[in-house]
């Protein structure tokens, strides 16, 4: 299977752009900030457990409002999913760094990205290769991961993209 697809065994090198500099710097250089995350009743934006962290599931929002609703492949272009993906992606940075304290010290293991999508749209994983991406941009090699995407019927509030994240620190 073709890496772009979403499969594949072995990792590609690094991009220039991601080497000998801090995830922070990273970060900046991207024009990105971490955003704050808002609070809720009934979840937490991470669980630790031993030295394995268990991010909940990041919606695309931004200072408080979401991205985007709808279907991909019927309501949501493929390229308006990637940039969700992408925020959420972000999103789950900031909770990462909410449980270690530090960009620098995060490391992605794996990451789970379900996408709201008709059921012949099949780029699911063309939608999850945005949020990998920016993962890798910003953490380098931490950044790199084990990754599932999957078709879903329906997201919360009609998001187009929820992503769930396992890391660690390092």
């Amino acid at each position: 299977m073709n890496p772009q697809q979403g499969g594949g065994g072995g990792s590609l090198p690094l991009p220039q752009s991601v080497k000998g500099r801090s995830a922070s710097e990273r970060l900046q250089t991207l024009g990105l900030e971490l955003p704050a995350l808002a609070g809720s009743t009934y979840l937490v934006p991470h669980r630790t457990v031993g030295s394995t962290i268990h991010l909940s599931g990041q919606l695309p929002f931004k200072d408080g409002e979401l991205l985007g609703q709808g279907v991909v492949g019927r309501d949501v272009e493929l390229e308006t999913a990637q940039e969700l993906a992408r925020h959420a992606a972000l999103n789950c940075l900031a909770a990462a760094v909410q449980a270690v304290g530090d960009l620098d010290r995060v490391r992605i293991v794996q990451m789970l990205v379900f996408v709201a999508s008709t059921p012949d749209f099949g780029q699911q994983s063309n939608v999850a290769n945005a949020a990998s991406e920016l993962l890798i941009e910003v953490l380098g090699e931490n950044g790199r991961h084990a990754r599932t995407a999957i078709g879903v019927a329906g997201l919360p509030l009609n998001t187009p993209v929820e992503i769930q994240v396992i890391c660690t620190a390092v």
